[in-house]
């Protein structure tokens, strides 16, 4: 038996489907028992549970083989970083009370720095504690940057007609789908090969800049000249606030982009088969960014 936190979310549910489609069995932990109805009819188990709730995971994780551990990253919350120590030490508790043996988590590229990263420090603070659990076999999937987070583009290019963000134009950087991450959680939840503490990048198909994204995009929707600029912190940040994020995590963001601009942050590995995943930024972009523009304009 697995246990998937976060087993509704867009890593969660494709470990959770992964391994259900091989013929295991899998606990999915959620905080809401109406986004689980899915996950149920493809006959997963699910618990019902706050990540923070030590006593309730311990109850959960008893008798997994392997749990694969995320913090959800609400950016609406004004304790981001409270909340993410306040799950991280919960998880590690559990785990340590039910005796797993073998964990996989979503982490992120530059979780090896202690600061200056913004949301990713909560990672960082993750997979230390965890690596202290006695006997614990742990994988730590770093995670380059989410195609997915290019999907708040739709709004900007709807409002100024181009992209708009705070990273520099010029910046080349690996970005992923999360659909990547959820098949090699399970991957290696299957398998179960990986050493006492482990870490692994997983940095999507190709390094790319935001312009690139802007022409991938402009193509997509009819706008071939779509530009890319870079806007500053101040413009950044009560455009996130406008959007319904919450200051401290506005703050979070543009202290990340400013590690990912000069380097402080940034993919240790070099590229090869181990940490390259399939899907393509064009791919995503017809199958995940395209709906949701067409149907954000439409709203």
């Amino acid at each position: 038996m697995y246990v998937v936190t976060g087993a509704s979310g867009n890593t969660g549910s494709v470990v959770a489907d992964r391994l259900l489609a091989a013929g295991k069995k899998v606990r999915g932990i959620s905080r809401s028992a109406g986004r689980m109805q899915s996950f149920a009819q493809k006959g997963g188990g699910p618990f019902i549970a706050e990540l923070t709730d030590s006593a309730a995971l311990a109850k959960a994780f008893t008798g997994a083989e392997g749990v694969y551990v995320m913090i959800p990253g609400d950016p609406t919350r004004s304790d981001f970083l409270a909340h993410s120590a306040a799950v991280t030490e919960a998880v590690a508790t559990a785990l340590e009370r039910s005796r797993v043996k073998h964990v996989v988590t979503l982490s992120s590229v530059g979780a090896d720095k202690a600061e200056k990263t913004g949301p990713v420090v909560g990672l960082h603070r993750m997979e230390e504690r965890l690596n202290r659990i006695p006997g614990i076999k742990a994988l730590h999937l770093r995670a380059a940057y989410f195609m997915e987070n290019t999907m708040m583009q739709a709004a900007m290019i709807q409002r100024l007609n181009m992209c708009v963000g705070p990273l520099l134009v010029e910046l080349k950087f690996p970005m992923i789908a999360t659909r990547d991450i959820g098949a090699a959680a399970a991957e290696a939840l299957l398998h179960l090969n990986f050493e006492s503490r482990e870490t692994r990048e997983l940095l999507g198909p190709r390094e790319i800049t935001m312009q690139e994204a802007a022409t991938i995009i402009g193509r997509a929707i009819g706008k071939p000249d779509l530009k890319y600029a870079q806007a500053p912190d101040d413009q950044i940040r009560s455009g996130m606030q406008q959007m319904g994020m919450s200051a401290e995590m506005a703050g979070l963001i543009l202290e990340m982009a400013a590690a990912m601009n000069g380097g402080h942050m940034k993919a240790l590995e070099p590229r090869g088969a181990r940490n390259t995943t399939p899907t393509t930024y064009e791919k995503f972009v017809q199958e995940e960014f395209l709906p949701h523009y067409k149907g954000s304009k439409a709203a």
